[in-house]
């Protein structure tokens, strides 16, 4: 049978193939960070590594729950592992600002399970 060329995943589909370009438009803005475990991190990127570590300045954990408000933990100055985080996205600060927290009741998110 005749050779075959290595299959090859499209960009999108090799994890961190592209994370510093994707990453680095987001250097000094507010970010929303939510980790395998389920929690919901946001301040503001500072720098990240080519195993997407990431830096936060500013930043607080905000936890949910069915019963309460969301509860706003300060973390202040916080690196989070790369092999750590599901997601990383722009946090539009106009919005995020109108939202009353405090009033804000959901479930917690569940950890990511492979």
């Amino acid at each position: 049978s005749p050779p075959t060329a290595p299959v090859r995943l499209p960009q999108r589909c090799q994890p961190r193939a592209n994370m510093s370009a994707m990453l680095e438009p987001l250097v000094d803005k507010v970010v929303q960070v939510i980790t395998n475990d389920g929690r919901n991190i946001v301040g503001l990127l500072k720098g990240f590594d080519q195993t997407t570590n990431v830096i936060l300045d500013e930043c607080h954990e905000r936890v949910f729950s069915t019963t309460a408000g969301v509860e706003q933990v300060m973390l202040g100055l916080y690196i989070v592992r790369g092999d750590n985080i599901a997601l990383v996205g722009e946090v539009d600060e106009e919005i995020d600002a109108e939202i009353d927290l405090a009033m804000l009741k959901a479930e917690p998110l569940k950890a990511v399970v492979h």
